[in-house]
């Protein structure tokens, strides 16, 4: 391996490459990672200049993180907002409501949370969890789950007529690969509080997921209100492909100057149809 006197010396990539191959060292993972720090800089870099820009405009975005549990939600929201500034920037995860909130037209909770103008708001979940992960877990009634299919695309389109910009993310995982980080999680114990009995039923109850999510994709993808879907098995990949995602919806000031591509991998990142290839099925 590397001396610590060795490794001082090396400044440049090139020759990290150039010392490895000395030594008949494989630094493949070590590369992959240095890639792809830097490649989120910078996409990371544009996302501060589009933050200004949307600040300027007093627009107001809300992008939406859906997905099954240990999807890779909570990591691409850390990676999207953690250079932006929080004086025009929010993220929501709302806990479960209340018993007042119960008794509230269902709706008014997150609309309390919408962007005001300039500001972006990222939404760990949001009033999709009627749609999917409340039937699946019988925590509302069928009248409830039934309402709410009928009503969210007329919400949805009185926001886009309002000028409220949505995106809405649904974060794609294989089921091996969720019972691998769930494996993960239990074993690490920073990251076990991110393990709970719901996270455990999510194995057992993958196929009513799967029906649910059908049924949420076939009801509410609308062409004011798309779907997109992006497949997260490679957490990193999904980081990366996503934020170009939203980058390219934007033609903000400084975009043409970008130092890497800002549009996603169609191979990760798809809107979604019916025939559309999927890994959570």
């Amino acid at each position: 391996m590397f001396t610590l006197e060795e490794l001082h010396q090396v400044k440049k990539r090139k020759q990290l490459i150039t010392l490895a191959e000395q030594k008949n060292v494989d630094i493949t993972k070590i590369m992959r990672r240095l890639r792809y720090e830097q490649e989120l800089r910078l996409l990371q870099a544009e996302l501060v200049n589009l933050q200004q820009w949307i600040a300027k405009k007093k627009l107001r975005v809300a992008i939406i993180f859906e997905g099954r549990d240990a999807a890779g939600k909570g990591g691409s929201i850390k990676r999207f907002t953690e250079h932006l500034n929080p004086r025009s920037m929010r993220i929501v995860a709302l806990s479960k409501p209340t018993e007042e909130e119960q008794g509230q037209w269902y709706f008014r909770r997150y609309i309390k949370e919408l962007p005001n103008p300039g500001e972006i708001v990222f939404f760990d979940r949001s009033w999709y969890n009627r749609a999917v992960v409340e039937p699946v877990m019988g925590f509302c009634t069928k009248k409830q789950y039934d309402k709410f299919m009928v009503q969210v695309p007329e919400f949805e389109h009185m926001l886009y007529e309002d000028g409220v910009i949505v995106i809405k993310f649904w974060f794609s995982i294989s089921k091996e690969e969720q019972k691998k980080r769930f494996d993960a999680r239990l074993e690490n114990p920073l990251k076990v509080w991110k393990f709970s009995p719901v996270d455990m039923k999510g194995q057992q109850l993958w196929k009513k997921y799967t029906h649910y999510k059908e049924q949420m994709f076939s009801k509410t993808h609308t062409t004011f209100s798309p779907w997109v879907i992006v497949k997260t098995n490679s957490k990193k990949t999904a980081r990366l492909e996503s934020i170009r995602y939203v980058l390219s919806k934007f033609d903000y000031t400084g975009k043409t100057k970008a130092k890497t591509t800002l549009f996603p991998d169609p191979n990760v990142i798809v809107r979604y149809h019916r025939y559309v290839e999927q890994i959570d099925i």
